[in-house]
């Protein structure tokens, strides 16, 4: 069970993505990822999103050449703002969330 200060962390590795997309998430995950495996839960969860969500909004940024990413990356960017905010929501109230379309690579 992770306690208060865990949760807040947790959470913040979301919300500051907002502000940092990678670089914040990151500074705090490598900081206290051996100090909590909450925390190391939900920063590798964070990344992998990222990394996933990258990859398909290059390949939407791809299929523009052909007109079918014009409908693909509204749809990734928007879904990649809904789940970082149900991921900061559900860390704060101390849940490992696996966010939906994920590759787990870390």
């Amino acid at each position: 069970m992770a306690d208060q200060s865990e949760k807040l962390l947790a959470a913040a590795i979301y919300v500051i993505s907002f502000f940092t997309a990678f670089i914040g998430p990151l500074i705090i995950w490598l900081i206290k990822k051996n100090e909590s495996a909450y925390i190391d839960y939900h920063g590798r969860e964070y990344l992998n999103f990222l990394i996933s969500y990258s990859l398909y909004g290059f390949i939407g940024g791809l299929l523009t050449l052909i007109f079918i990413g014009w409908l693909l990356l509204p749809i990734v960017a928007l879904l990649g703002f809904i789940f970082t905010i149900i991921g900061a929501v559900k860390a704060a109230e101390g849940v490992e969330y696996r966010i939906p379309f994920v590759f787990r690579i870390l």
